[in-house]
C-alpha cells in the first residue's frame, strides 16, 4: 500500500510554531515514527505552503497512491481549486488537522475540501494522521 500525506502552509513550522496548539514534535520526527509502526505501508511525504504546488502533488499522486492524507492548513477555509482538484482523484482523501478546528476561531468551523474527502479527522494531535492511516489501510472495519 502507498499512501500520501499532504500537508499545507506553516505546517513545515511544528515544533516552533505555537506549541500550546500544535506540540512540540516536528512532524518529519513524527513521520519517522509513522513509519516505524507501518513497515508495510509506503508513506511519501509532501509539504509546500503554496496552493499551486498542493494541486499539483494532489494530481500527481491521486491517480498513483492508495489514499492521500490532507492537511491543507488554512487553504481548508478558502480554497475551492483543493477541492476541485480532490474531486477529480479516483484515490480517496482524507482530511486531517492537528488541532480541534471546531473549538477554535469561527473561521476555521467551515471547510471547503471536507465534501470532497473521504473523511476528516481532527483534533486529536499528530495522531490525527494515524487515525486517517488506519482508516485507509482499513477502509471496511466495523465492529
Amino acid at each position: 500500500m502507498n499512501i500520501q500525506i499532504v500537508n499545507g502552509p506553516n505546517i513545515n513550522l511544528l515544533g516552533k510554531r505555537e506549541p500550546e496548539v500544535y506540540g512540540s514534535v516536528t512532524f518529519e520526527s513524527y513521520l519517522d515514527e509513522l513509519r516505524k509502526h507501518y513497515p508495510e505501508v509506503q508513506i511519501d511525504y509532501f509539504q509546500s505552503n503554496s496552493e499551486g504546488a498542493l494541486i499539483d502533488i494532489l494530481q500527481d499522486a491521486g491517480f498513483t497512491t492508495d489514499g492521500i492524507i490532507l492537511n491543507a492548513g488554512a487553504y481548508t477555509h478558502t480554497s475551492i481549486a483543493l477541492q476541485d482538484a480532490i474531486r477529480a482523484l479516483p484515490a480517496p482523501v482524507i482530511e486531517v488537522h492537528i488541532s480541534n478546528v471546531h473549538a477554535r476561531e469561527s473561521y476555521r468551523h467551515t471547510s471547503l475540501i471536507a465534501s470532497a474527502c473521504k473523511g476528516v479527522v481532527c483534533g486529536f494531535g499528530l495522531n490525527s494522521y494515524r487515525l486517517a492511516l488506519e482508516a485507509l489501510i482499513h477502509p471496511d472495519f466495523s465492529f
